[in-house]
């Protein structure tokens, strides 16, 4: 162990006892970590991150990301003794109802937290989307004598993140695209929930990372802050990969029966084991106790912080002075808005009335709308050719190409919607990623992540049903919709025709306090009449809007409204009034006020027919009690996309038979 001084023994403990007394106080928690890991994270912080407590969004500090979010107390101890808005009342309510102590960090809850961690490596790999953003922004802002965007990507993650997939993901294309401002330092202390690491991990991790192109440094002892500010200056040098420094901790450090223990994970010392870990390292039995000296420093410290971030204002203004088209651009990025010269919905229709795919429909719409938000950043999971989601005027982000917008993820889905957050989390960049819709199996943990922090991340998915065909059952989508749709704060829009996915663009491009879903179709699909005004509110009537009381109604979504549509012309001429209502998105629908919900499915007509090549989960609500389905309890299969519709009942002749049963049927009031 190094010398230490005596302020900074002082200050490393009072995290540490943060930590440990927040847990006690909260009979819940994990105090290992923090005690483990406070030297680390102290000399990160106090002697390389460069951050502004009186501004915690500036958008040059650096990133800090605490991957292994259950170690939480370790990062609101940092933020309470650095001056962030944290007072010692909220620590004293960790994991209490209403505090800003949650028990895994989460974003905009807590200031200085930026991004919600917890789910293992999910953390990771947000922070490879700041530091992606922090390379595309400095390339795009930056000028001679203006270093706006220059700032490190920081994470703490542990060994589960280790183990995860998505952390290996992430990792592999950080390699890659060479993210030589990331860095990551990596608790080391191989103890997981059930015990020691070699368990079930006894892989060497240096080695893995040497092999995705990471410079590897270690650190052999966690309680050497010499070392560990080494190692970490020795990352900030090698500015063409990125870093990872492994140090070796002790979990529950100080404690005297549970350092090194699976014990000091996840529980409270206890009150004896807690008494005698303030015995063993001198601490005073005062609870929540930070010495006079440590709140000095700490002040101190904190001038010196804000005083840089001042010097960043100064030149922030000469750059608005002297290149104020440049800075008008960087508002706008930043501002998250829509610009106010978006593509009017009519401007953006080429009305030749040919059928088209909805995913071919979204791509020339891309290639239109990037023109409108330049800032607009993403691509696919190695399948561009397939959903169509390149910009091809704007370049491909690599390595060589800092400037470019398309990002090739690779085979990566998972790590892919996780690194739209980081990318969102970061600011000033627009987000989007794209793969098949069955594929959004691999993305969920990310994608509720996303809509849990509230970020404007578009999720575009294509071959959206049984229809795609010959690719099978593997690839088709059953249970996919409904799964999305159960996501809380996530918009899932399923456009029918060209009229209905430009309306569902501009929707989606202009929310900003939430994920959207785009769900698009391979094959190609006719256009209707009537369809798009009506998207922006969810769910709107396109045909049938003649009867004040039709005896029927037949709700739909995407590319199966036509057959709604169909259906309905057929069901007129045997003489019955059908009204057909398109549900592009549940969720926006259920957002409109009670009258236009009941002017569009009014209470007094009982028979309803749903059509969705899907699984019906979720839809009850609008079918009501009397309501039926056309759609699919089981997987698909192998065939052309019109044989296997037909042969799994999704076509026109079942939903008419269907229909006229419901219409039959007396007991219906």
């Amino acid at each position: 162990m190094s010398k230490l001084d005596n302020i900074d023994q002082k200050a490393i403990n009072t995290i540490r006892f943060l930590a440990v007394d927040a847990v006690e106080k909260a009979k819940s928690g994990h105090p290992g970590l923090p005690m483990g890991g406070a030297s680390m994270a102290y000399t990160l912080w106090s002697k390389h991150l460069k951050h502004s407590p009186e501004d915690p969004t500036w958008p040059d500090r650096d990133r800090f990301v605490l991957s292994a979010g259950h170690g939480s107390m370790l990062l609101y101890a940092l933020l309470h003794l650095f001056g962030y808005d944290l007072s010692m009342d909220e620590i004293k309510a960790f994991r209490q109802w209403g505090s800003k102590t949650p028990g895994h960090p989460e974003f905009t809850h807590t200031p200085g937290v930026e991004t919600t961690t917890g789910p293992l490596g999910q953390g990771f790999a947000n922070a490879v989307g700041m530091a992606i953003a922090e390379r595309r922004l400095a390339a795009e802002f930056n000028q001679t004598g203006y270093n706006l965007i220059d700032h490190y990507t920081y994470i703490y993650a542990g060994d589960g993140c280790m183990m995860e997939g998505v952390t290996s993901e992430a990792a592999s294309l950080a390699g890659h695209l060479q993210l030589g401002k990331l860095i990551c330092l990596y608790d080391d202390n191989q103890i997981t929930i059930d015990g020691s690491t070699d368990l079930a991990f006894t892989e060497d991790t240096g080695l893995r990372f040497q092999a995705y192109g990471w410079q590897v440094i270690k650190v052999d002892d966690g309680n050497n802050l010499d070392e560990i500010s080494r190692a970490i200056a020795l990352a900030k040098e090698e500015i063409s990969a990125p870093s990872l420094i492994i140090v070796k901790t002790e979990i529950g450090y100080g404690s005297p029966n549970k350092q090194g223990s699976a014990s000091a994970h996840g529980a409270p010392l206890g009150d004896e084991e807690a008494a005698l870990t303030r015995k063993n390292l001198g601490w005073p039995e005062d609870l929540f106790y930070v010495p006079s000296e440590v709140s000095k420093f700490f002040t101190e410290r904190n001038k010196i912080l804000n005083d840089r971030k001042k010097l960043w204002d100064d030149i922030w203004k000469k750059y608005v002075s002297e290149t104020p088209d440049a800075a008008n651009r960087w508002e706008e990025w930043f501002s998250g808005r829509a610009p106010d010269g978006l593509m009017k919905f009519a401007d953006m229709l080429e009305d030749d009335g040919k059928p088209e795919a909805t995913r071919v429909s979204s791509s020339r719409f891309m290639q239109i709308l990037a023109n409108y938000i330049p800032n607009f950043m993403g691509g696919s999971a190695d399948l561009n050719a397939s959903t169509g989601t390149a910009l091809k005027a704007y370049g491909e982000f690599q390595a060589e190409n800092p400037g470019g917008s398309n990002i090739h993820f690779g085979v990566r889905e998972h790590a892919m919607a996780a690194i739209l957050s980081g990318i969102a989390l970061h600011g000033g960049l627009r987000p989007y990623g794209s793969t098949f819709l069955a594929f959004f199996d691999y993305m969920k943990p990310a994608v509720r992540l996303s809509a849990l922090m509230g970020l404007p991340v578009i999720f575009i998915y294509t071959h959206d049903s049984i229809a795609l065909g010959e690719d099978g059952p593997t690839h088709q989508p059953i249970e996919h919709l409904s799964n999305l749709r159960s996501i809380p704060n996530l918009h899932v829009l399923r456009p029918a025709d060209r009229a209905e996915t430009a309306a569902a663009w501009l929707h989606i491009l202009q929310r900003r306090c939430g994920p959207s879903a785009l769900i698009l179709s391979r094959q190609a699909l006719p256009q209707l009449t009537g369809t798009g005004p009506g998207v922006h509110r969810g769910g709107y009537i396109i045909d049938g809007k003649e009867q004040d009381t039709p005896e029927l109604i037949i709700i739909s979504s995407g590319s199966e409204l036509n057959l709604a549509v169909e259906a309905k012309s057929i069901l007129k001429t045997r003489g019955f009034s059908v009204r057909v209502v398109s549900i592009v998105s549940k969720e926006l629908f259920l957002e409109q006020p009670e009258d236009y919900r009941e002017a569009v499915l009014p209470a007094n007509v009982p028979r309803r027919v749903v059509v969705e090549a899907a699984l019906p989960m979720g839809w009850h609500d609008l079918a009501g009690a009397k309501g039926i389905f056309v759609a699919l309890d089981n997987f698909g299969a192998s065939a052309p996309g019109n044989i296997i519709m037909e042969k799994m009942g999704i076509a026109v002749n079942n939903i008419v038979e269907k229909a006229e049963k419901l219409l039959a049927d007396q007991s219906i009031g």
